[in-house]
C-alpha cells in the first residue's frame, strides 16, 4: 500500500466478548462498505488474544464521515451491546512510510 504522506490511520484495538453470532458477517459488510467511502485508502487486521484493525484515510474529514456513516453507527452500537469486552481507537497521523519486501531467487 503505497499512500500519499501525510494520512491518517484508524487503529481500533479490541477484545471480544464469547459472543460471535453475526459477527464475521458484519466485519466483512464494514469493511468492503468503508472502501467505497470518499478518502479511504485501505484496510489490515490481525486477531489474536486482542484485535487490531487499521484503516487508512486521507483526512480527518474522510474518518469523521466514516464514523457517522449510518451503517457503521448500527455496526458501533452491536458491537457495544454483543461483541465486544471493550475496544479503544486512535487516530495517528503518518507522516511517512517505508516497507521491505523479500525477493527471493529460485
Amino acid at each position: 500500500m503505497k499512500n500519499p504522506s501525510p494520512y491518517y490511520a484508524v487503529i481500533f484495538t479490541t477484545q471480544r466478548t464469547e459472543t460471535d453470532l453475526g459477527y464475521k458477517e458484519m466485519a466483512k459488510k464494514m469493511e468492503d462498505l468503508a472502501a467505497l467511502q470518499p478518502g479511504f485508502l485501505g484496510y489490515e487486521t490481525a486477531r489474536g488474544d486482542i484485535g487490531i484493525s487499521i484503516s487508512y484515510w486521507e483526512s480527518l474529514e474522510a474518518i469523521t464521515q466514516w464514523k457517522n456513516h449510518a451503517d457503521h453507527l448500527e455496526a458501533q452500537k452491536l458491537g457495544r451491546a454483543k461483541w465486544y469486552q471493550w475496544y479503544k481507537l486512535r487516530i495517528c497521523k503518518v507522516e511517512r512510510e517505508y516497507d521491505f519486501q523479500r525477493q527471493d531467487k529460485g
